[in-house]
């Protein structure tokens, strides 16, 4: 049986375990973290992602511990409500397939699809890749030498195997020119249940949302252009504190849950963009690929559907590895190009730079409340354009998987 080292037990990684076993091979996981990441924020999840996760069974799953938030609203100094819509609109757009989860719940439920089936390394990574004839040699930092073969990353943006294997990491990076930074509070004593709260001023954005078990998302998304980036926690919230030093709204409260948060999730808005996505015998899929960057709002679903794709090419190819890459490849890269355009048009539209732009920003959002105004404004980008492939899986049954 043919192995395959994955590395990331993220989003892609497990996606990509579970249609390799449904292909035949014996694929591995290998996480750095030491358990499955909690925390981070909240992804809107529809589309093509929506359907893989029907095909994997765990569509009931998602819809239950996700949420169906009913307005997305924008407010001002005070609280009150400067503009907004209902996401009915949304409903519209992808017939009603569409929920707002946590990332990590996500992360989880595909987790669970695997880890009782798969062999699972965590508090581990791969520290060297050595292509051989007939596979690869890994050097995992705790586990020694492993032979696989095949190795894909599945390891996000700052993906170690693309580093490895492509180079560094700075010369496929696209920054968009900002920043984003999210943790959760308990018993936060605003709640606005299933809407989600948006408070702006000139580059930068705070937003709000009430999570289950009395938990509170804060989500801050930031102009930045410093060329140095902060690493530790304590430098990490220092530089929030100058970002929002002039926020008004919840500032003063939301500081303080900051102020005892020890999980912060912080990284800069970036796209990356390859020639190839493998390379011999590694192959890499999602944001370790091509990342379209946190604002898109479909990185989950495009590290699935990039997992399913490759599983089943390698399926359809026989095992060829050279021949299913290119497959893969051939059939994503205009699709996930078009997404990267779409995400760059967005971006900029969580935080306008400028007063002005803030006040275009609302009066478009207000709009969205007239008929068919946000499929003509959104539509373009919400819709996937592309066909699932259909692949001849093995019949199991996917409990057994």
């Amino acid at each position: 049986m043919r192995t395959v080292l994955i590395s990331g037990a993220g989003i892609a990684g497990p996606t990509l375990a579970y249609w390799l076993k449904r292909a035949g091979y014996a694929p591995t996981l290998v996480e750095r973290a030491p358990s499955l990441r909690s925390g981070g924020y909240v992804i809107d999840f529809w589309g093509l992602g929506y359907d893989i996760a029907e095909r994997m069974g765990i569509l009931p799953a998602i819809e239950q511990a996700g949420y169906h938030a009913r307005e997305m609203r924008i407010v001002g100094d005070d609280g009150g409500r400067v503009a907004g819509f209902g996401t009915r609109v949304f409903d519209e757009l992808t017939g009603g397939r569409y929920v707002t989860l946590a990332r990590s719940d996500l992360s989880r439920l595909l987790f669970e699809t695997v880890g009782h089936s798969t062999e699972v390394i965590f508090d581990d990574e791969i520290v060297a890749l050595e292509e051989m004839p007939g596979g690869v040699r890994v050097q995992l930092r705790r586990g020694g030498e492993r032979r696989f073969d095949l190795v894909v990353g599945a390891d996000g943006l700052h993906s170690t195997v693309r580093r490895l294997a492509f180079g560094p990491q700075q010369a496929l990076e696209r920054h968009l020119g900002y920043g984003v930074a999210a943790f959760e509070a308990r018993s936060y004593p605003r709640r606005d249940d299933d809407v989600y709260l948006m408070y702006g001023q000139p580059g930068r954005m705070i937003g709000r949302f009430s999570l289950h078990d009395d938990r509170t998302l804060f989500v801050c998304i930031f102009a930045d252009g410093t060329a140095r980036w902060p690493a530790t926690l304590a430098e990490q919230k220092a530089q929030l504190r100058e970002v929002y030093r002039c926020a008004r709204w919840e500032w003063t409260a939301i500081l303080h849950e900051l102020d005892r948060t020890n999980e912060l999730y912080f990284d800069r808005v970036s796209q990356i963009k390859m020639d190839n996505w493998s390379r011999g015998r590694i192959a890499l899929i999602g944001d370790a690929a091509f990342c379209v960057s946190l604002v898109a709002g479909q990185g989950s679903a495009l590290a699935m559907i990039s997992a399913y794709v490759l599983a089943g090419e390698l399926l359809r190819a026989g095992g060829r590895h050279d021949e299913a890459f290119r497959a893969y490849e051939a059939r994503l890269r205009n699709y996930i190009g078009a997404k990267q355009r779409g995400a760059e048009r967005f971006a900029a539209a969580f935080a306008p730079r400028t007063r002005p732009g803030l006040w275009f920003r609302n009066q478009v959002i207000r709009a969205f409340s007239l008929p068919g105004a946000a499929r003509f404004v959104v539509g373009r980008d919400l819709a996937d354009r592309l066909d699932l492939p259909s692949y001849r899986w093995d019949n199991r049954d996917a409990a057994s998987v």
